[in-house]
């Protein structure tokens, strides 16, 4: 179906959400940082991207506002996966451009959800 890039700093995290997008027969590559993000997404070219917020070094929000901000990559549509779940944490993840909000822990069925609405 779609190529994936999935960035989550928590190993657990990273294989459960590859596991469910792999069921629903999409192709993950997983990234355990945002820091190496546009390479990754220059070489696979993917159709969406799943991002975690809270992460060491750059986080999920920088990665979106800065991808969203790159005539390169702004196109690709991002789900941030997160446990920062307010209304405030959603809206600001739309204001840095997100096209999806997925709460964690989450249940299968709501990420594939996410998923399928970002893709359009």
């Amino acid at each position: 179906m779609s190529k994936i890039v999935v960035v989550d700093d928590s190993y657990a995290e990273l294989q459960l959400i590859a596991f469910y997008l792999t069921a629903a027969k999409h192709t993950v590559v997983s990234l355990s940082s945002a820091d190496d993000l546009e390479r990754t997404l220059a070489a696979e070219k993917p159709d969406l991207i799943v991002l975690d917020v809270v992460m060491p070094g750059r986080n999920g929000y920088q990665a979106c506002r800065d991808l969203k901000s790159n005539e390169r990559f702004k196109n690709i549509p991002i789900v941030l996966c997160t446990s920062k779940g307010n209304e405030s944490d959603k809206f600001w993840g739309q204001q840095q451009g997100a096209n999806g909000h997925v709460v964690k822990p989450f249940k299968p069925e709501d990420l594939l959800y996410a998923v399928r609405q970002a893709l359009g």
